[in-house]
């Protein structure tokens, strides 16, 4: 175990250098670089002033040199003043120190939010926190409906029950989270007025049914239908094994057989699909907290791609790269854990 936590911990390491350096190249691209330099400066200046700011601030040194320098591994260096000839900081209002440091991701510093003027690191944590939150009752709401539906829907393969329960399944996967988070505000808040529409008033004046509700509906509901499918293929697979049938003809009732032993087993597929959730909830926060004006993790992240905040858009992408090659190592040891048949070393 200790040497399989090892190499896939190197992999790991290595597939979050690789995609911080893909995802660094496509956000510096002249483009983007251009649209940072006219938001910092004045709407009307020069191509020569935008150039000229670019590479007072580093923008046009290489490449190498600026990935290394946002890692934390080359010095970060201050620019010079045009009007005075000192050294002063790239961004006054992030604080940054006016002499050359390692200060990058290493040390804990993800840069300067040019959008929200204030580094990234205090404005990270705050956005992770309300989206953890609103992770966490969609998982709840979500678990225990979809693995309920699938079970009852695996145990008899092919009766009512079964194609009732496989309808609302495909139903729900089917619809993607904008359409069904636009139907469910038009139905509990503009028809019946149950429900409060925006979830904006969530962090600043607590969580309540009314203003937290819609959200965690909305990304549920897609989560429980594909749970409920996975689980209804791998419990009526396993409702057919010989040893399911064996346990019958010695006599064993119908729900004894289920719980002591289909169960287990029908439940190792769904783990793993359970886990990679997680990731897709992460990309399903941008459109549902964006829909619902709660300011998480995703709304934070389609805030700093229209205002071209560089260095936000590349601490959000790297922590979503750690939860996604996080999760995938969860599931992997749990895989092992549920299944004796599969060995890890």
């Amino acid at each position: 175990m200790l040497q399989f936590l090892i190499r896939r911990l190197g992999v790991i390491l290595l597939t979050m250098l690789c995609l911080s350096l893909v995802v660094f190249f496509f956000v510096n691209l002249d483009p983007n670089l251009r649209k940072l330099a006219i938001f910092q400066t004045e709407m009307r200046a020069s191509d020569q002033d935008l150039e000229n700011w670019l590479q007072r601030n580093g923008y046009r040194d290489n490449f190498f040199e600026q990935f290394g320098r946002w890692v934390g591994v080359w010095p970060k260096e201050p620019v010079k003043d045009p009007t005075t000839g000192e050294l002063v900081p790239r961004f006054r209002y992030c604080g940054e120190a006016a002499e050359p440091r390692l200060s990058g991701v290493l040390q804990g510093d993800f840069g300067c939010s040019t959008a929200f003027r204030i580094p990234v690191s205090e404005r990270l944590p705050e956005a992770l926190r309300a989206t953890g939150i609103l992770m966490f009752w969609v998982m709840i709401v979500m678990v225990p409906i979809s693995l309920l539906i699938g079970i009852l829907a695996g145990m008899r393969e092919g009766s009512k029950l079964d194609r009732s329960l496989s309808v609302v399944s495909i139903t729900s996967t089917a619809t993607p989270e904008y359409v069904s988070g636009i139907i469910f505000t038009a139905i509990f808040a503009s028809w019946l007025g149950w429900l409060n529409g925006s979830a904006a008033t969530a962090l600043t004046k607590g969580f309540t049914f009314s203003n937290f509700t819609l959200p965690v509906m909305t990304m549920a509901i897609y989560g429980i239908g594909y749970i409920a499918r996975m689980t209804r293929a791998s419990m009526a697979e396993v409702m057919t094994a010989q040893y399911i049938r064996t346990a019958r003809l010695k006599g064993l009732g119908f729900g004894a057989v289920v719980v002591k032993h289909a169960l287990r087993n029908a439940l190792i597929a769904p783990f793993t699909v359970i886990m990679l959730q997680f990731p897709w909830l992460l990309t399903g926060v941008v459109v549902v907290e964006s829909i619902f004006n709660y300011k998480g993790f995703g709304w934070l992240l389609v805030q700093a791609a229209s205002n071209n905040d560089i260095d936000l858009v590349l601490a959000c992408g790297l922590i979503s790269v750690v939860l996604v090659l996080l999760t995938q190592l969860i599931s992997d040891i749990g895989y092992a854990f549920l299944n004796p048949r599969i060995r890890v070393s």
